[in-house]
């Protein structure tokens, strides 16, 4: 049996309360996919039900309406940078807040009918954005080959299957050997062996998890208008108080040319007062920002920061302005 992928998501990761009432978690699916690979992470997800749907939209929406009490979404992958239609969604609707993190190493497989061969394959059904990452094997062992636009990784397999699309062959998750009848033609035939996916689990609006000291804060910042040194402002609320960003990816809002929103993750959590003030500072200055959650980072690694960060030297400094105000003589 082929690995699914999994690299990362610790059983002990405190996203959700372990509970007896059963839940409904969503997933892309059909079974199969790279999301239902994260999803075999969340160890209080085991046992309970799990609902496939066809988008991101579709996923949220279960969430928000109470179909499901957690939706596992595809956000970031290192080889194509931020998923798009997810960040979009993040932005623009509310009541959602990410609770934990999941990476899973994308590699594909090429699949067919039982007893296909290499040779008898001259068009291949695939997702683009799968397509785009195996253009280098494909141009090797199939140059002459053409493709077929599936709507998944999974659906480009079932599609070749059932035969209502036009190909011999798929490019697909190494998942989908548990849930299809298939030969598998080629393993590992993604251009980047090291591609890696970022999921994020998904709930209703919440409390943030307790810190652990490896966590990660997700947002999403407008910029207030387009002058010169905007983003800069923007970047010096984390950078005076010793932040690191991880991910920041600007997305248009849409409404009119030049105008952006900035998607952006902070290493740290809410609860510690460097990030709470940076928060402050962010929100005096951005005219729209979406708190998107504090969570364990999936790499478990342990923040690390300047001493003249840590938190009581904030807690001392507001201290400090206090007795100023206040009329206490300094000591």
């Amino acid at each position: 049996m082929l690995d699914t992928g999994r690299i990362r998501g610790p059983d002990a990761c405190p996203t959700v309360k372990r509970v007896t009432e059963r839940r409904t978690y969503s997933y892309l699916g059909p079974a199969g996919t790279f999301t239902e690979a994260a999803l075999e992470q969340v160890a209080e997800a085991r046992g309970q039900d799990w609902r496939a749907v066809h988008n991101v939209g579709e996923a949220l929406a279960d969430v928000l309406e109470g179909r499901s009490h957690a939706a596992m979404i595809a956000i970031e992958n290192s080889v194509e940078g931020g998923v798009s239609t997810t960040q979009d969604a993040l932005a623009t609707i509310p009541g959602l807040r990410i609770i934990g993190e999941y990476l899973v190493r994308v590699n594909f497989v090429l699949v067919a009918p039982r007893g296909t061969s290499l040779a008898d394959v001259s068009v291949i059904a695939a997702h683009p954005v799968a397509y785009a990452q195996c253009h280098g094997w494909l141009g090797e062992h199939l140059p002459s080959h053409s493709h077929v636009p599936a709507a998944s990784n999974v659906a480009s397999a079932i599609g070749v299957l059932d035969g209502s699309l036009p190909a011999q062959a798929a490019i697909a998750a190494p998942g989908v050997v548990k849930h299809l009848d298939v030969d598998v033609l080629a393993t590992d035939i993604g251009d980047n062996a090291q591609a890696v996916t970022r999921f994020v689990l998904v709930t209703r609006t919440t409390t943030a998890p307790e810190p652990t000291g490896a966590d990660k804060t997700s947002l999403i910042v407008e910029l207030p208008n387009d002058h010169p040194g905007s983003l800069l402002e923007m970047l010096e609320q984390f950078s005076t108080r010793g932040i690191n960003l991880s991910l920041i990816q600007s997305r248009p809002i849409g409404d009119e040319l030049g105008r952006y929103r900035f998607v952006i993750d902070a290493d740290g959590h809410v609860s510690h007062e460097r990030m709470a003030d940076a928060l402050l500072g962010i929100r005096r200055f951005s005219p729209r920002v979406v708190f998107l959650g504090s969570y364990p980072r999936a790499d478990r690694q342990i923040v690390q920061y300047p001493d003249r960060y840590a938190d009581d030297v904030f807690v001392e400094a507001r201290d400090w302005l206090r007795g100023i105000l206040s009329g206490e003589p300094e000591a």
